[in-house]
């Protein structure tokens, strides 16, 4: 595990899949599309693809708190 957390805005998220794409192992979809988180605290090798889905969702509805 990393000091990083991740943090998603579910209200936010269009369910555009993108961060899914980007980090599956760190994000899903619901049976509506919308984002779920699956690790709130990646481990450090997951981190430049949390990297990605923050910079590729449309809806800005994901941060990465790095320390």
């Amino acid at each position: 595990m990393s000091g990083a957390k991740v943090e998603l805005e579910t209200d936010r998220c269009v369910a555009s899949g993108q961060c899914v794409v980007a980090a599956g192992q760190v994000f899903d979809q619901d049976d509506d599309g919308i984002a779920v988180l699956l690790a709130e605290r990646p481990a450090p090798e997951h981190l430049d693809d949390v990297r990605e889905a923050v910079a590729v969702c449309p809806a800005a509805a994901i941060r990465l708190l790095e320390r």
